[in-house]
């Protein structure tokens, strides 16, 4: 590699490190906020809190990459436009593939990264994150429950909790069960607490009354009592995590046949997600692009290139917004799985054109370097 490339390089990679921890560290905050209550106020583990949050990552750097890639390219080149580097680049004979290279070099590296995250990294991690959600759902319920809000415990079982008191009780609490479709369970209480079973937490009600529908004769049976114990770890919970959700799945199980009627019934959710993880790392070339094309397509301006990346921080927008809707839109129709590709191989042909191929009248029919001497006269 070349001193000149090496030069370039080392800056475009400190500057995407720098700046990929900066958006990695501000999105992780905003979304960790709201679980420090848990750990200050409600006693969740602080590891339990530090595995949650390191297990949210992966998502994080799917989407912070390639912004902090275009960031950094933009930043690098504009410093170089700014201290006349380009054009010494330019007078010294330097072809526009040759002035990109260290960008280029900058997208594979990242491009690689991004394969190695949303191949494997990102199921590895979301399928922790599930199970680690569903263990601190089913062990850790009191911290869950808060006061004025109706909180799901799980999928089958909804608590509303008016008051906890200093000593861990709590008043006025309304609980509905639906873990037996057949006949819902409705429970009102108005003192309760949380202890340990031996299959998991269990809720001790006093002073309260239950209700049972049978939906098979649609009649309601009412029970009062002055205590009554309810396990809230559901027995058939692990059955039910068997099923991976698509992105916790690595892409041979997404590809696969159907293995059931799950299966069956998400298939275009599983199809959309696995071409999405296919394709997503590869708009990282098109953001690389997006980010020198401001400074090597088109005429020198002494004036600044700040237009030209206005344009392409609007470009990257749209292309990020695209990303975000085209899942959705082909889950729903798999015919629609061709929009995935071509979301990001426009872009890509059109910098490649821009850069590279077109000879706009940049350099008003005189060689690049008479032209960068001139400019750097002025």
């Amino acid at each position: 590699m070349k001193s000149l490339d090496r030069y370039v390089l080392l800056q475009l990679l400190g500057a995407t490190f720098a700046t990929s921890l900066a958006l990695t560290f501000t999105v992780w905050l905003t979304q960790s906020l709201r679980l420090f209550d848990y750990i200050i106020n409600r006693g969740l583990p602080a590891e339990k809190f530090v595995i949650f949050a390191a297990l949210l990552m992966p998502s994080f750097l799917t989407i912070v990459m390639p912004i902090a890639t275009f960031v950094s390219v933009v930043f690098v080149y504009n410093k170089l436009a700014t201290d006349n580097e380009l054009i010494v680049m330019r007078s010294c004979g330097l072809s526009q593939l040759q002035i990109a290279k260290p960008a280029l070099l900058l997208g594979v590296v990242v491009t690689l990264l991004m394969f190695l995250i949303t191949l494997y990294v990102l199921p590895l991690s979301f399928r922790s994150f599930k199970d680690l959600q569903h263990d601190i759902r089913t062990n850790y319920s009191a911290v869950l429950l808060q006061e004025g809000i109706f909180t799901e415990i799980d999928d089958n079982v909804v608590i509303y909790v008016g008051q906890r008191t200093p000593g861990g009780q709590l008043l006025d609490v309304l609980v509905h069960d639906t873990r037996e479709p057949a006949n819902p369970i409705t429970i009102m209480s108005e003192v309760s607490e949380i202890t340990s079973g031996d299959s998991g937490p269990v809720l001790i009600l006093y002073r309260g009354q239950r209700q049972q529908f049978d939906r098979s004769t649609h009649e309601l049976s009412n029970l009062s009592f002055d205590r009554y114990a309810l396990e809230l770890a559901d027995q058939g919970a692990d059955e039910q995590r068997i099923w991976r959700e698509p992105p916790e799945r690595y892409l041979h199980e997404i590809f696969r046949p159907p293995q059931n009627f799950l299966d069956e019934r998400h298939r275009g959710e599983l199809l959309a997600n696995g071409h999405q993880r296919l394709a997503l790392p590869l708009y990282t070339p098109a953001l690389v692009l997006l980010g020198v094309a401001p400074f090597l397509a088109g005429e020198f301006s002494r004036r600044g290139y700040w237009k030209r990346i206005l344009a392409a921080v609007v470009v990257v927008a749209l292309i990020q917004v695209q990303v975000l809707a085209v899942e959705d839109v082909v889950a729903n129709d798999l015919a629609l799985i061709p929009l995935v590709y071509a979301g990001l191989l426009l872009p890509n042909l059109l910098m490649i054109w821009l850069i590279f191929w077109a000879k706009p009248e940049r350099w008003s029919g005189r060689r690049p370097q008479a032209v960068a001497l001139d400019a750097a006269a002025k």
